[in-house]
């Protein structure tokens, strides 16, 4: 295993097994309003600090950028590596028990994407990748499904409900989408829906407005079990845009063709 996955995991199980701990001490569990329906618990930030600490103590020179504590370390244009965290992915439904979350970990070299862990907590179940060396689920390789295209296919989704700007053009997406997909999935934390994606749970994925942190270990994920990730114009810029759209080749074509005739309603800032 690359020795940054290593790390990854090693970092990943100790956010897990603190997220873990509390899952049935929800009633103390102290949360906070970032923003509108966007939330921050104690427990995001303990189990980010565990991470934090457990990567720095294995690579000090790099830099770390977390959901809650923002980018630490050397600057990201002067650090070689860049560790991109999501402590808690999903943080809706932990507060809620709801048991849909995850804890997403990737590093960067240079701009590009290395390695990743990518771990629910709550089924225990481990998703890594490393850049030519695939993906896997608990050490068995992982492949996307090779679907034709959309028709028939399970895709999974985000409503970007932190944005209300985006809402007009999101639906008219999704409602095109519905005419061809056998069905549409809504669970709550993207870096599990990447996941299931580069697992072949899910045929393909598309959201928008979302964080690096999000979607940096999915990304990953999803390419190196053989799939594709872009931005709703089909660049690689879906970390620097937050819309995002993941399948298998087919799968992806499908989706951004009919997500591109709405692209025009999306606000410009």
């Amino acid at each position: 295993m690359h020795p940054m996955v290593n790390i990854a995991v090693r970092a990943a199980r100790a956010g897990g097994d603190l997220i873990v701990r509390n899952i049935d001490r929800l009633d103390r569990v102290r949360v906070e309003t970032k923003g509108r329906y966007d939330f921050v618990c104690d427990i995001d930030r303990q189990a980010e600090a565990a991470i934090v600490q457990t990567i720095q103590r294995a690579y000090p020179q790099h830099a770390i950028l977390a959901e809650e504590s923002g980018l630490q370390g050397r600057a990201q244009s002067e650090a070689e590596y860049t560790w991109i965290i999501d402590p808690l992915d999903g943080t809706a439904n932990f507060l809620r028990g709801y048991p849909h979350i995850g804890v997403s970990i990737a590093v960067q070299k240079d701009g590009q994407l290395e390695a990743a862990a990518v771990y629910d907590p709550l089924r225990q179940e481990l998703f890594t990748a490393s850049r030519g060396n695939g993906a896997q689920l608990d050490g068995r390789r992982i492949r996307v499904p090779q679907r034709r295209g959309v028709d028939g296919a399970m895709i999974g989704t985000g409503f970007p409900f932190k944005n209300q700007a985006l809402m007009p053009a999101y639906l008219r997406m999704f409602s095109a989408l519905t005419e061809h997909a056998e069905d549409m999935r809504r669970a709550g934390s993207a870096a599990l829906d990447l996941a299931y994606v580069a697992a072949g749970r899910l045929d393909g994925y598309f959201e928008l407005g979302l964080k690096p942190w999000d979607i940096a270990g999915g990304t990953l994920l999803v390419r190196e079990a053989g799939g594709i990730v872009t931005d709703i114009t089909g660049e690689d810029r879906a970390l620097a845009t937050g819309h995002v759209v993941a399948g298998a080749p087919k799968v992806h074509s499908g989706l951004l063709n009919t997500i591109r005739a709405h692209t025009a309603d999306l606000p410009t800032a």
